[in-house]
């Protein structure tokens, strides 16, 4: 079983549970297929499992270390964005949602996605490796946003919180608007749902409604 399947946190596990999204961040394995850093570049992409029936053995040496997700909304929460090139689409909803949602920054579609990668980079992880969250009420925050809660983590959708796991999302309760959480996904993603983006959720919040 090799390590490759990313958390809610953003921290690279082990888990016999599958992926919906292919994710990247550079070379990040040894030739032993061991994950040896965190990352190798900022621009943390996101991308289908499938494009153009390219094929990819896993792990290869000296190419970009192959990552898997759960859902989307775990995706964004670990810091990740849509790719330009396999899910362009997605890409420039995504820009537009967060160039809406982020004003004070000045952007527009001509900026360089790789500026804003860089707020991204700032927003999920700190100097020390560490990932980086912020307290927030609950009835702030937009559907697809991953929060922790006295160490457990959930996605917030519909005025619910749905307990999340590697396999899907096994249980879920009622939100309490007013409470306070640690929120996982990156401020500015956060802005980018808030302004319209919907990220796709995973199967299992179907069935516990």
């Amino acid at each position: 079983m090799l390590q490759n399947r990313v958390s809610a946190d953003g921290t690279i596990i082990k888990t016999k549970a599958r992926g919906a999204w292919l994710g990247n961040r550079g070379v990040i394995h040894n030739e032993h297929k061991e994950i040896i850093r965190p990352y190798k570049i900022k621009a943390w992409i996101s991308c289908m499992l499938e494009f153009r029936g390219r094929h990819r053995e896993i792990m290869q040496p000296n190419r970009w270390t192959e990552l898997f997700f759960l859902d989307e909304a775990t995706t964004f929460s670990a810091g990740h964005r849509p790719c330009f090139q396999c899910r362009y689409k997605d890409h420039i909803r995504f820009k537009e949602c967060w160039i809406k949602g982020n004003p004070q920054y000045g952007y527009n579609m001509q900026t360089p996605i790789a500026k804003i990668d860089a707020i991204i980079h700032a927003e999920r992880i700190d100097k020390h490796g560490k990932k980086v969250t912020y307290s927030e009420q609950i009835k702030n925050l937009p559907d697809g946003v991953l929060v922790s809660n006295e160490d457990e983590v959930y996605l917030f959708f519909e005025n619910k919180l749905y307990h999340w796991t590697p396999f899907g999302y096994d249980r879920c309760e009622e939100a309490t608007l007013r409470r306070s959480v640690q929120v996982l996904t990156p401020q500015s993603i956060v802005n980018a749902l808030k302004a319209g983006y919907k990220p796709q959720i995973d199967k299992t919040v179907e069935q516990l409604n």
